[in-house]
């Protein structure tokens, strides 16, 4: 009936047409992955365009010239004058201590050593709270 070489032929083909349709179904998936992938870079480009419309909707000079007299109308807001603004040279150069706040405030007449004017036996008075 049949032979040997018949048999091995049938199996060769049988294992060539798996082979194939495993291949297909995995280049459907990738493909379907690609079209994923695709589309969602279509909705973020679209939601990047929107968001570049609405940026340029919101920064036209003329919206924010009307704002800023709206505001300046109903709130009564005064623009911001250049002496309102402090600059790193008119910073001080480290923070005050209280040590410096004392002596600068009471010349110099400020004893911090914790202890009271009678010794170690007066509680010490800081701005009415006694420590």
């Amino acid at each position: 009936m049949f032979r040997t070489s018949d048999i091995v032929l049938i199996a060769v083909m049988v294992s060539a047409a798996a082979l194939t349709y495993k291949t297909k179904r995995e280049a459907e998936e990738q493909l379907a992955a690609v079209h994923k992938i695709q589309a969602q870079i279509r909705y973020e480009e679209d939601t990047i365009d929107l968001l570049k419309a609405d940026w340029s909707l919101l920064t036209q000079p003329s919206r924010l010239q009307k704002l800023a007299e709206i505001y300046k109308s109903q709130l009564e807001l005064e623009p911001v004058s250049a002496r309102q603004i402090v600059g790193l040279d008119d910073l001080p150069a480290k923070p005050l201590t209280i040590e410096d706040l004392s002596s600068q405030r009471l010349g110099g007449m400020a004893d911090n050593s914790g202890k009271g004017p009678l010794g170690d036996k007066d509680p010490v008075v800081t701005g009415g709270i006694v420590q």
